[in-house]
């Protein structure tokens, strides 16, 4: 029998989880009753909401309550509750380096600014890497319906604490608005600052979007990426410069990228030689964490476990991981293959 394997046991990298949508759901409703937050019925059931973000109304749904989440967000403690239970769950899953993304932006108002906002996101990543024995870097992310002076200003920001666990520069929130090339500047502040580029694109906009990252702002990964999938020559352009996508199925079937697991295109981007990184994206929304993201590949796509670990291997290269780290982590996969 072929799928004996435990897919929590297999080590792997985790590059495409947001910091507030990482909230156990359990969390959310402690700390939404602590600050008296009336939370709607989509997050205090307890079960994943219904989201289709497809259509305008849908993705502002999805942001609402996102945003909900987030102001429940308001003391250090809360800040490093939230860490380290990510990467409690992440080192449940078999995760041996997990890089959260964050726009310290949306947390500055309640944390004094900021760069204090930034300094306790990273002291609180620094604890919980510490106590859990994950390895954890930090993305800051800025977000595409501000103006893109305020992402040029994070940029500088991450840049400045590139020493104290920032690896990375993003660009998320709903990628029909405002395009790439807005943020150019900014992406180019990062890189020269030694921060990958890692940009959110094809997820809600077809191949163009990917496109766009790599020719505006020079993308080293591409946050989703799956709907590279409907273009032949972006896949081989994606796999020919080693781009790799951090592909989030159970997100895509959420918010209605996708209409059901296999259709998700894993199979195309992997057979294109595209690497993959497979992510939860916002675990608090969409109901499932990092191995459940493995298991789809295997229940849906029919990944073999030999190419499961393939897909483990993509994500540690595709990652910002020290040498060290890498080699520990390959190794286990290997490991876990021979067991």
């Amino acid at each position: 029998m072929e799928h004996v394997r435990d897919l929590t046991l297999l080590p792997k990298a985790h590059l495409h989880l947001h910091f507030t949508g990482s909230m156990r759901p359990t969390t959310l409703i402690e700390l939404a009753d602590k600050y008296g937050v009336h939370l709607p019925e989509a997050l205090s059931s307890g079960t994943p909401p219904r989201l289709r973000a497809t259509d305008e109304r849908g993705w502002f749904r999805f942001q609402r309550l996102y945003d909900i989440a987030r102001s429940c967000l308001r003391e250090p403690e809360d800040i490093r509750r939230l860490v380290r239970e990510a990467a409690q769950e992440d080192v449940r899953d078999g995760a041996g380096w997990l890089e959260i993304q964050v726009d310290p932006t949306s947390y500055a108002p309640h944390l004094g600014g900021l760069i204090p906002a930034l300094e306790i996101i990273l002291d609180a990543v620094d604890g919980a890497s510490r106590e859990t024995g994950l390895g954890m870097r930090v993305l800051v992310a800025a977000n595409r319906m501000k103006h893109p002076l305020e992402a040029r200003t994070l940029a500088r920001l991450a840049v400045r604490f590139a020493d104290r666990g920032v690896v990375g520069f993003g660009l998320s929130n709903d990628e029909r608005r405002g395009m790439a090339r807005d943020f150019d500047r900014a992406f180019a502040i990062a890189r020269e600052g030694g921060l990958l580029a890692a940009p959110h694109g094809g997820e809600l906009t077809g191949p163009s979007s990917v496109r766009d990252c790599l020719d505006d702002l020079r993308a080293a990964r591409v946050g989703h990426g799956v709907r590279a999938a409907e273009d032949p020559r972006l896949l081989r352009r994606l796999a020919e410069k080693g781009v790799t996508c951090e592909v989030c199925p159970a997100s895509n079937v959420a918010l209605g990228v996708y209409e059901k697991p296999e259709d998700v295109p894993l199979r195309t981007l992997f057979e294109a030689g595209v690497p993959m990184a497979l992510g939860a994206d916002d675990p608090l929304l969409f109901g499932s964490r990092l191995a459940a993201q493995y298991e789809i590949a295997r229940r849906h796509h029919g990944f073999t476990d030999a190419e499961l670990a393939e897909l483990a291997r993509q994500s540690v290269r595709g990652s910002a991981a020290p040498e060290d780290v890498r080699a520990k982590l390959l190794a286990g996969i290997d490991d876990w293959l021979a067991s």
